[in-house]
């Protein structure tokens, strides 16, 4: 079983340009926002990752040119009580582990 560093890097502008902003594609902001997550609380979205998805086994998906992909299937639960489940992807390389994306776990990606 392999678990990723709990000080795996997490770019604050993947949080606060990306993940919690609205966008046309792939939005990912209101799926957050059920469980209180938004841009003025983004520290509190990289504190969760931290503490309810870096506890939780990484599963290696993919060796690319970039590194070895890992996915974790969590449930993040928000300060407001809400459950979501999410899966993550996550980089190792030699320049540490790092955060790629978060989406919603809808059970594929088998």
């Amino acid at each position: 079983m392999v678990f990723l560093p709990e000080d795996s890097i997490i770019n604050p502008s993947k949080l606060t340009h990306y993940l919690l902003v609205q966008l046309p594609k792939d939005d990912k902001s209101k799926f957050l926002a059920q469980a209180g997550y938004t841009l003025e609380n983004w520290q509190q979205l990289e504190q969760d990752l931290r503490t309810q998805v870096l506890t939780q086994p990484a599963e290696p998906i993919e060796t690319t040119p970039y590194g070895q992909k890992y996915r974790i299937r969590a449930t993040l639960r928000g300060q407001n009580g809400i459950e979501l489940k999410t899966l993550t992807i996550w980089m190792t390389n030699n320049n540490g582990t790092r955060f790629v994306t978060l989406v919603p776990d809808k059970g594929e990606y088998q």
